[in-house]
């Protein structure tokens, strides 16, 4: 039991604590707008009603846990087992949406990220010039370069999927070209020396020692550009008045007031996120243990 505890007791108390933390906000925000009611209606509250209230408001500053719980079993369970799952109302079916750009925009990202990371380890003169201009890169804010890129693609004729995920692509491009640089040149001197006393070639050299050793740096990096594609999907579906996505529906949830609705979305993005992060977790573990570094 003890052994337990000290494996999950520390999750289920930061749990705990930011439960703690929000009930308690969502009292302290919510409560002028509580107080304002009972002064236009001549009453005077209790400390249980105050609560209460400021618990239950249709379009509260900070939604309590209960609430955003309840609409997202609505959008989601709710719309299941009424068999519309897939309809414009559902969660799932934005963050279906949401998911195909993040994982387009990802599979890009790393392709062009390894590719990158390659030419940088191999050819010196990619190393001093290429390097610095992808450090660069990231100092643009995505919200400032994600209508550039939306307005370019569109005016070329292409629109929908694909200039999501470009956005998605910029972001997560980055992590895996540092990673895959730091991976690919782990390899020590003695190693590499080895690898010429056996006459190998480049291309030997990089399979058989350079391409191993970068696994375990490739999955750390992969986990944080896959957040970070997530993140562009949802950014790149701002500035298109997109209908359909998380960023859709938070957009629409800001435009009509809906605190639940925006902090719904919140809430299934982060959950999108994690299982997409714990699934490349899974794939290192058992990877890596094959490969015998687990």
């Amino acid at each position: 039991m003890s052994a337990l505890w000290y494996r999950v007791g520390p999750v289920i108390t930061v749990v705990i604590a930011i439960f703690v933390l929000w009930y308690a906000g969502a009292v302290a925000l919510n409560s002028a707008w509580a107080y304002d009611k009972a002064k236009r209606a001549g009453v005077e509250l209790s400390t249980s009603e105050l609560i209460a209230d400021t618990l239950s408001q249709d379009k509260p500053k900070l939604p309590a846990p209960h609430q955003v719980g309840r609409e997202i079993w609505k959008t989601t369970g709710g719309m299941v087992a009424s068999g519309r799952a897939f309809s414009k109302r559902s969660l799932i079916y934005h963050s279906w949406i949401t998911l195909s750009s993040t994982l387009l925009g990802f599979v890009m990202g790393t392709a062009l990220g390894i590719g990158l990371a390659v030419g940088i380890v191999y050819n010196r003169t990619m190393d001093m010039s290429v390097m610095p201009w992808v450090i660069a890169s990231q100092t643009i804010p995505i919200l400032a370069i994600a209508p550039m890129i939306i307005v370019v693609l569109n005016a070329i004729g292409i629109s929908g999927l694909l200039p999501k995920a470009v956005i998605s692509m910029y972001l997560s491009f980055f992590p895996v070209v540092v990673g895959m640089v730091k991976g690919l040149r782990s390899p020590g001197r003695m190693q590499l020396d080895q690898m010429k006393t056996w006459n190998a070639s480049g291309g030997q050299e990089f399979r058989k020692l350079r391409l191993p050793s970068s696994m375990p740096y490739l999955f750390t990096s992969l986990k944080v550009a896959m957040a970070a594609s997530l993140v562009g999907a949802i950014v790149g579906e701002l500035p298109t008045g997109a209908v359909a996505g998380l960023g859709a529906r938070l957009l629409a949830g800001s435009y009509y007031g809906q605190t639940i609705q925006i902090w719904s979305a919140l809430i299934t993005a982060a959950a999108l996120a994690a299982s997409l992060v714990g699934l490349i977790g899974f794939v290192q573990k058992a990877v890596l243990k094959r490969m015998g570094m687990a």
